[in-house]
């Protein structure tokens, strides 16, 4: 008896010892679920139309998912709670024939009428429709596992980047996406919605930046072993900063930097002999196979995302590429001695324009 009585004036305390637990994991879980509304990536922090338009779908879809949940929920503790009523054949195919036409017709044609009604103006304003005035093109080229961006329009000529995209902002820029070997897809989270990169096919999609600022991307398509090693840096600038960084980019200036210097000469030479026939650096080499090398040293990072750029990075990635990014296209360099891969490491990282 007096066992009983012990556990029974425990049990209040077991009770509240259990409610603690379940509001802290309550609280763990609201955490990390506000922990995507903010950060580069996050489409609740919208930085152009096209994201604010995908964000007003997505709360509008959420809002209407909720209210569907709970009215199902609530529908189905009734149907528990309920007392038995006892109903003729007939009252029971009038009750099915309501839930058919309302559940079953009436309420798929009302989503589905108001997602379209949010949804078409939306994709529309993504559309590289003409709006009076030139828009600015930037080509984007999916690879395995690398991104090249290309500016068509830039005044003294094409200029050619890797795993880097500047755009203009304040205004509309139009994409020119596709891929150079298995389906990718272009997204930019923070300024609108993805559009898939088709190998022989170009697809557009508008997207404009409010204002100056970095933006994560990534690719958004499963596309090989390394598909979560393919983030593309986006940085949007000014209108003049914007232009002077194309300027900065054109061939001759960069063929300038390549061939500076006298103490990198045996670096370049090395580069001419082994790199040469993959990776194009303007001055020396012009082949498309890997990423244009002609500004490596002013990227933030290197292998579409695995380390930052930091004195000493390029001599680490070429020592430790297929470790850090297995698969990738480039061969080993156990062939090189260190101090053979790092001057060419310390001559790229010079490619600052």
């Amino acid at each position: 008896m007096r066992e009983r009585f012990l556990d029974h004036a425990a049990l209040p305390c077991i009770q509240r010892a259990a409610l603690r637990r379940v509001n802290r994991l309550m609280v763990i879980l609201v955490v990390l679920g506000l922990a995507g509304c903010a950060g580069d990536r996050s489409i609740l922090d919208p930085a152009g139309q096209a994201a604010r338009d995908v964000v007003l779908i997505w709360w509008v879809m959420l809002t209407f998912a909720t209210v569907v949940f709970i009215a199902v929920i609530s529908l189905w503790l009734y149907a528990f709670k309920r007392k038995y009523r006892e109903r003729t054949l007939q009252q029971e195919r009038r009750i099915a024939r309501r839930w058919v036409i309302g559940g079953g017709i009436l309420l798929p044609v009302f989503s589905v009428s108001a997602l379209l009604m949010f949804g078409v103006p939306a994709g529309k304003r993504m559309l590289p429709l003409p709006i009076g005035q030139p828009v600015e093109v930037i080509e984007v080229i999916g690879h395995q596992w690398w991104w090249e961006v290309r500016y068509p329009g830039a005044q003294g000529g094409e200029v050619v980047t890797s795993n880097q995209l500047v755009l203009p902002a304040g205004e509309p820029v139009d994409f020119h996406v596709t891929s150079a070997d298995v389906i990718h897809a272009f997204w930019i989270p923070r300024l609108g919605g993805k559009i898939d990169m088709l190998p022989g096919r170009v697809n557009v999609i508008r997207l404009e930046a409010d204002e100056p600022g970095v933006y994560g991307a990534q690719c958004a398509e499963f596309c090989g072993a390394q598909h979560t090693h393919m983030d593309l840096h986006v940085e949007a600038l000014e209108r003049e900063a914007y232009e002077a960084w194309l300027e900065d980019r054109q061939s001759e200036r960069l063929a300038e930097l390549a061939l500076a210097g006298d103490d990198f000469t045996q670096a370049r030479e090395t580069f001419a002999s082994n790199c040469a026939v993959c990776h194009s650096v303007a001055g020396l080499s012009s082949a498309t196979i890997g990423p244009d090398l002609s500004d490596i040293g002013a990227r933030p990072m290197l292998g579409a995302g695995v380390l930052p750029m930091e004195e000493g990075a390029i001599q680490y990635w070429l020592e430790n590429h297929q470790t850090l990014k297995p698969s990738n296209k480039m061969p080993s360099h156990d062939y090189m001695d260190t101090a053979t891969l790092e001057s060419l490491g310390a001559w790229l990282e010079s490619l600052t324009p």
